[in-house]
């Protein structure tokens, strides 16, 4: 019994050990999501690091962030609070209701993704934007209006995430494995055109090439970095 009783209590100090282990390794954003005062906000717990990658560069200071999709409001809070108080937090909803998480640092726009002239306004009003969040609808063609659309307003050295991009192989939404005009396929398509200098013949006029730093897939999200890039130099050096 007293052996039964040592593997107890050291089972329990392993699995508390184990939880403070992992609280001390959350990156900011997961406590702010599992810790922090929000509304309800659902995510994918893989995600978190992808955002650290991709928007830990605006934080604490001035910038302009947007996300499309707001639901239960939870995102648009846990963003303001990761930001901080300097960021201007732009949350796009096809649902009027979300109008109730605006506040006096979050703007809340009402319209359908889909519509490329809905876009055009949002892109021209509130950008030129320091980081975009697609988690919209997910349907294939509001993921691509959606980039085509908002992609060129944002900033240099800005980051560009569409996320549940799994979507894709989803019928429901549009999507399928190896769907041609599924946004995966869409982006694949955008992996050649960042190579367009190597083309034969070459495309010199590819718009994507010479903004674009990096396009990155992950599990369910693609992240686009931007860069103003004059094409490829081949040097070389020393003797």
């Amino acid at each position: 019994m007293r052996r039964l009783d040592e593997t107890l209590m050291a089972m329990n100090l392993q699995t508390w050990l184990e939880y403070l282990w992992g609280w001390l390794m959350r990156s900011d954003i997961e406590k702010i999501f599992y810790e922090g005062d929000h509304p309800i906000c659902q995510k994918w717990a893989h995600y978190f690091e992808i955002y650290e990658e991709n928007f830990s560069f605006i934080r604490g200071r001035a910038c302009t962030f947007m996300e499309i999709g707001v639901s239960q409001g939870g995102s648009v809070s846990m963003w303001k609070q990761y930001f901080g108080p300097q960021a201007r937090i732009i949350g796009v909803d096809i649902n009027p209701d979300a109008t109730r998480f605006a506040d006096d640092q979050v703007e809340i726009v009402i319209g359908d993704q889909e519509d490329i002239e809905f876009l055009r306004n949002i892109a021209s009003q509130y950008g030129p934007f320091d980081a975009v969040l697609d988690d919209g609808g997910h349907t294939m063609i509001q993921q691509i209006n959606t980039f085509k659309e908002i992609y060129p307003f944002v900033k240099e050295g800005g980051a560009y995430l569409c996320e549940d991009v799994h979507t894709s192989y989803h019928a429901e939404f549009g999507g399928g494995l190896m769907r041609s005009d599924s946004f995966i396929e869409f982006m694949k398509a955008a992996i050649d055109d960042l190579h367009s200098w190597y083309h034969a013949p070459a495309v010199q006029e590819n718009s994507l090439a010479r903004t674009t730093k990096s396009i990155c897939f992950y599990d369910s999200i693609v992240a686009l970095r931007k860069k103003a890039f004059s094409g490829p130099q081949y040097v070389e050096a020393g003797r």
